[in-house]
């Protein structure tokens, strides 16, 4: 008995460890996922939890659709309206959320614009293009609230941010809606926060913030990985809390924020801590299909595809 329990030991020691479970995650270059991810990484968060992230560095927000769509990647961060829209076409993706966090309306600090009413006739950089969320939300406040077409009330100009950024300091727009992290080191330089994109659903009357960023990914590949995902999920809480915690250093990340001073370390990361959903559940869910109806009125079938309804099966839930 003694021998056959030494030569079974003898046996699990030599056997090979079980491999980790490897998930390849389609990031943008230039993305704020590419922040948490690296953290996760630097501090073995994934291999913790027995798993192994890959990151596959992709050119832009379309290669990150094809790649999955194709099965590249496991998974991209996207919006849910853009999952709704590929459901609705025979895509069985879905989707679970990141980030509240998505852009602002900045105006130089001495403009005279005070609210959205006052943009009338002005000319306002966008970033993202006509179906742009955030210009959506911004165009439903405006009739909301002034009962202001703001489409046709400014002179639209649609481009990159880097390229809407020079636009803006130089003078030559009147506002700004650009991504969040675009909007620190203009903040920083000066200019004012007219409207955060992200309180714009409660002015809506949308009782609570749905996120709209979040990972994308195949609900088959989902149901074959639920254990993994769980995994992934606790890992990435993990790195949060750390990224979050007094004492983390942003230093390490300035490769890819681009920090180069202590204020905009400290911007960044206040950005990046804000945008943390604070919760996920029914209520969020139910609110988004109001976000859904708002944004596909204004947006129509080029934003939400065949279907002017939100698509059963875009949220993940675990089975």
């Amino acid at each position: 008995m003694r021998l056959s329990m030494i030569a079974a030991l003898l046996l699990l020691m030599v056997m090979p460890a079980r491999a980790a479970e490897t998930i390849r995650l389609g990031l943008l270059s230039f993305g704020t996922v590419q922040w948490e991810i690296e953290t996760m990484r630097a501090r073995r968060l994934d291999a913790a939890h027995g798993l192994r992230v890959e990151p596959v560095e992709l050119a832009g927000k379309d290669s990150a659709s094809v790649a999955l769509l194709a099965g590249s990647v496991d998974a991209i961060v996207g919006d849910w309206l853009w999952v709704s829209r590929q459901r609705a076409m025979g895509h069985d993706l879905t989707f679970i959320p990141w980030s509240v966090m998505t852009g602002a309306l900045l105006v130089p600090e001495a403009s005279p614009v005070t609210s959205l009413a006052d943009l009338e006739g002005k000319r306002v950089g966008i970033a993202g293009g006509p179906q742009d969320k955030g210009w959506l939300l911004l165009r439903a406040l405006a009739s909301r609230r002034h009962g202001l077409d703001l489409d046709r009330a400014v002179d639209k100009a649609f481009a990159a941010p880097p390229l809407l950024a020079q636009q803006m300091e130089a003078g030559r727009l009147d506002a700004l809606l650009t991504f969040w992290q675009a909007a620190v080191p203009l903040e920083i330089k000066g200019m004012r926060r007219l409207v955060d994109v992200a309180a714009i659903p409660a002015q809506l009357g949308i009782a609570s913030n749905p996120p709209l960023l979040g990972w994308i990914f195949h609900r088959s590949w989902a149901d074959a990985h639920d254990s993994e995902i769980k995994a992934f999920l606790a890992a990435e809480a993990e790195t949060r809390a750390a990224m979050c915690a007094e004492g983390f250093d942003w230093s390490a990340l300035d490769s890819l924020t681009r920090a180069a001073e202590p204020r905009l370390r400290n911007g960044l990361r206040a950005g990046f801590c804000a945008g943390i959903p604070a919760a996920w559940g029914e209520q969020e869910r139910r609110e988004a299909e109001k976000v859904f109806a708002i944004l596909a009125r204004l947006g129509g079938e080029d934003l939400v595809g065949p279907s002017p309804i939100l698509q059963p099966g875009t949220f993940w839930t675990a089975r």
